[in-house]
Formats: C-alpha cells, sequence, structure tokens
C-alpha cells in the first residue's frame, strides 16, 4: 500500500530543505564576490538564497520523482 497525503507531503517538505541546505552549502564554495560589485552584499546573499531554492527544489522534485516512479515499477509486472 502507498504513502498517505499526510505522510507524503512530510517526505516532500523534509527532502525540500534538505536539499536546499545542501545547495546553499554546495554554492559558498562558489567564489562570486569576485563578480559582484562593491556594496551589493545584500543582492549577493539573496542570490545565493534564491540559486538555493531553485537548484534544492529542483535537485528534491527529481529524488521524489524518482522514488514515485520506482514504486509505480510493480504494476508493470503485474
Amino acid at each position: 500500500m502507498g504513502l498517505l497525503n499526510g505522510e507524503q507531503a512530510i517526505i516532500a517538505i523534509l527532502a525540500n530543505v534538505f536539499f536546499i541546505g545542501i545547495s546553499f552549502y554546495a554554492l559558498q564554495a562558489i567564489m562570486i564576490e569576485k563578480v559582484i560589485k562593491k556594496k551589493r552584499v545584500f543582492q549577493a546573499q539573496l542570490f545565493y538564497i534564491l540559486a538555493s531554492i531553485l537548484i534544492g527544489s529542483t535537485v528534491a522534485n527529481f529524488f521524489l520523482n524518482l522514488t514515485a516512479w520506482s514504486n509505480q515499477l510493480q504494476y508493470l509486472f503485474n
């Protein structure tokens, strides 16, 4: 039996938060300070946050879709 809607929502929220955190951590390795104009610190921080959300949500959706599709493979063989 599949997961209930509440369980799917919790897993989706946790996956998104996890991958957004991972992508924020990974983006800090990029030396974007050399490209950003002086006195534009807030814009640089906002860019890091938005890029982290974009990348993290995309990766989380990929893994959630992959999990859902792998659960549906059982119907191919029944």
